[in-house]
């Protein structure tokens, strides 16, 4: 050991510089891996706070907007008329209403959170009430709602932005508060309405369940306290204070470290705009200390490590080595991060030359294989894309030919300068192309010419009705072709076999940067057993009109166009409706627009 430090020969001087450096560097490894470590741990700690803040938060919005659509669908879709329940005295009117009660037990029992549901009531002004829950009910349990002093504070609230507040009870035998949800019946001339009456207890079993150890606070817009846990009664006051600095701050979340409660600690909450719910949750960096002492001691066993390895490496390890070695280190990673340029100062005449040559060949060779992959799947994409489109046209055509066929046998008037009208409309914008974006106003005129078509052929058999909530969606983009191939299976598929004259409604509508447009016709339906498989089969062909396969492709172009997370959603209820709905992202052509009429 003595020669080797003092020993003036190149191995002991490579060894005592390499075993010096290795200390320097092992010290200044321990040391920023102890303050890193440290950093790291209150950077896990903050973001295991928020992400769990945020995980609650979300489950209880889904509650939320699964309490709101139970509403939604007692008031919005003609679900209940009390009307036909009259007094419940004739048979036909117990039937409605023991239907009606059924419904409603539905619509609790379907939602994960049916527990909670103190009571769904459906009443009207005359006293005639629906009930479903958990709570016990009464006869004047309408009236006891519509006597309340909050009625009609929860009435005139907003649909999209329903904010809950927590009410005195209203039922018999009920001693908890509970949360309203309350929205007039659509229909009934502010006569008849839907309330749900949710318990808190869904907030706070919801705590229960997620419990970490950390103290949490559930309050409502007003600063009302919903559910907590781990709450002492000597922290009540603090944590109002910091509600209120909370509401008054009014964003939808946050993050503070700061002293609270006499400690250092990290205070998260996140609020849902649309319930006013917002979840607080404060974690004691104390709670941190064994942490940080198993890091300390790793970090230490890490330096001893680091210096016996150095050690024993320093006799082995050269400088003529390590340049060229970690030349080539550097060149694979820069490779492996996606930079497949070639270092012709690699290939020296040693052996770690021949390395860097073969490693240059394999970077050009990785290059242009993934330049041609990527060709090839643009390549692939633009195909399918065109023999989607292809399977739509040949179709479309023969049916508007068929048209003009019948007209001219049948009607013998003007009638056909209106189908060759529009068909010339439609011949020209098929002829620039199928893959281009269109604005929304340019898709409706091409919708309109379809139609003005097949009106003529079906004598009047339909009517469209179309609705845009928002000027501005006329300048939106859409891929071509895209609503005519729907608009035809409503009329071939639904109005036309139920054998009655029927009504296409298109609505488009725009919701976080999502464009909507939703197809529904009062036609035949679909059978459940086939909406299943509907956008599945892009090679089947069904009779003469497109059906399924018109839906299919177009929900496969749109797929190609923008991705896997956005094409068409069928629902149907046989021998009601149909309904077919596009979701695409919100983007705008800029180009003169005129609004379609």
């Amino acid at each position: 050991m003595k020669a080797l430090l003092f020993s003036k020969t190149i191995k002991a001087r490579i060894l005592r510089y390499n075993f010096c450096i290795i200390c320097v560097l092992a010290i200044i490894f321990s040391v920023s891996s102890y303050v890193t470590a440290n950093k790291k741990t209150v950077e896990i700690a903050q973001n295991s706070l928020v992400f769990h803040v945020e995980s609650i938060s979300f489950r209880y919005e889904m509650a939320y907007e699964e309490m709101l659509n139970i509403v939604l669908n007692c008031t919005e879709r003609s679900a209940f008329n009390l009307n036909q329940t009259g007094e419940l005295r004739t048979p036909e009117e117990k039937r409605a209403g023991l239907a009606y009660a059924r419904l409603a037990g539905n619509y609790c029992a379907i939602t994960g959170y049916s527990t909670y549901i103190r009571r769904l009531s459906i009443f009207n002004r005359e006293g005639m009430m629906i009930q479903a829950g958990s709570a016990f009910g009464s006869m004047d349990d309408s009236e006891r709602i519509l006597h309340t002093d909050w009625f009609q504070t929860e009435l005139g609230k907003r649909t999209d932005h329903y904010e809950l507040d927590l009410r005195a009870p209203v039922f018999y035998s009920e001693t908890e508060e509970m949360l309203p949800i309350i929205r007039p019946i659509s229909g009934n001339t502010g006569t008849s309405w839907a309330a749900i009456f949710i318990s808190p207890r869904l907030f706070q079993d919801e705590l229960v369940n997620n419990d970490n150890g950390n103290e949490i606070v559930v309050f409502t817009h007003t600063g009302t306290r919903a559910a907590s846990l781990h709450e002492p009664a000597e922290h009540r006051e603090e944590n109002d204070a910091l509600i209120g600095e909370i509401l008054k701050a009014g964003k939808n979340r946050g993050f503070v470290i700061s002293p609270i409660h006499g400690r250092s600690c990290m205070m998260a909450y996140e609020t849902y705009a649309r319930s006013g719910i917002t979840v607080m949750e404060i974690l004691d960096l104390e709670t941190l200390k064994n942490d940080r002492l198993i890091m300390l001691q790793t970090v230490v066993l890490i330096f001893i490590m680091c210096l016996c390895l150095g050690l024993i490496l320093s006799f082995f390890i050269g400088s003529q080595v390590r340049k060229p070695i970690n030349s080539l280190i550097n060149h694979l990673n820069k490779i492996a991060g996606g930079d497949f340029s070639q270092n012709k100062a690699l290939e020296t005449e040693d052996e770690i030359g021949q390395i860097g040559k073969v490693v240059n060949t394999m970077a050009g060779q990785i290059d242009g294989l993934m330049q041609q992959r990527l060709d090839d799947e643009k390549e692939k994409s633009s195909l399918e894309l065109k023999m989607l489109q292809a399977q739509i046209n040949p179709h479309f055509l023969y049916n508007t030919l068929d048209s003009i066929k019948w007209i001219a046998v049948i009607q013998k008037n003007s009638g056909i300068v209106k189908v060759v009208t529009a068909l010339s409309g439609l011949l020209k914008n098929m002829a620039k192309g199928f893959h281009e974006k269109v604005t929304v106003a340019k898709e409706l005129e091409f919708v309109k010419d379809y139609v003005t078509i097949e009106k003529i052929k079906y004598a009047e058999l339909f009517d469209v009705q179309i609705h845009v909530a928002d000027p501005e969606l006329y300048r939106a983009g859409i891929v071509k072709l895209t609503l005519q191939p729907l608009i035809e299976n409503a009329i071939f598929s639904g109005i036309e076999p139920s054998g009655k004259n029927g009504t296409v409604q298109i609505n488009i509508y725009a919701s976080d940067e999502i464009l909507y447009l939703l197809v529904r016709d009062d036609g035949i339906g679909i059978a459940p057993d086939k909406i299943e498989h509907l956008l599945k089969d892009t090679q089947r062909v069904k009779g003469s009109q497109m059906s399924s396969i018109g839906i299919a492709n177009v929900d496969r172009r749109i797929k190609l166009t923008y991705g896997e997370a956005f094409g068409l959603t069928v629902t149907s209820e046989w021998g009601e409706y149909t309904e077919i709905m596009i979701k695409i992202p919100l983007e705008f052509i800029d180009e003169g627009v005129q609004n379609y009429v």
